[in-house]
């Protein structure tokens, strides 16, 4: 088995949760009105909504981003200015990912939205480090990784029983 790339790696990396959700607090107290019994409230304080970045954890995201370089660079023999260059790129998308997973833990869809554009994002950067040859093989792996089929050998391929297409039968 050959060792992974960061195509899925990123994606399994970024996809695991970095900090719990917070669960709404319950806070109980006594009031006594003078002259009367007393009487028991209950409130529920929710966690506030974010309104501003929030930003993952320096140690989460450079363990992230190290990790995957460190995979690349092993894979792909990244030379030393392509290593750090990668290294910023993985760092940026690690975070976007990780940052946007905090803010919108309760909205699974603008998660998606934002994990997407961090890969486009990141994936578009690493065409310009990458060589060609780099690139095509990080491609390969990436698609193999994630599962997409290779366009290629389905074309070749016919189905059984059913012959060359075109061809006399």
């Amino acid at each position: 088995m050959l060792p992974s790339l960061p195509g899925l790696a990123l994606l399994a990396l970024l996809a695991a949760p970095v900090a719990q959700a917070q669960a709404p607090t319950t806070v109980k107290t006594k009031v006594k009105p003078v002259g009367q019994a007393a009487v028991k409230i209950k409130a529920t304080v929710a966690p506030p909504a974010p309104t501003e970045t929030v930003f993952a954890p320096d140690a989460v995201v450079d363990a992230k981003a190290n990790a995957l370089t460190t995979n690349m660079q092993q894979n792909l023999g990244l030379n030393p200015q392509q290593t750090e260059k990668v290294r910023v790129i993985n760092r940026r998308g690690v975070e976007m990912v990780e940052s946007g997973r905090l803010r919108y833990k309760a909205d699974p869809r603008k998660l998606a939205g934002i994990i997407e554009t961090a890969g486009r994002s990141r994936l578009e950067a690493l065409k310009d480090v990458l060589t060609p040859a780099q690139f095509n093989k990080y491609q390969r792996k990436r698609e193999e990784k994630m599962g997409v089929p290779n366009v290629q050998g389905a074309q070749g391929n016919t189905a059984p029983g059913l012959g060359v297409p075109g061809g006399d039968q």
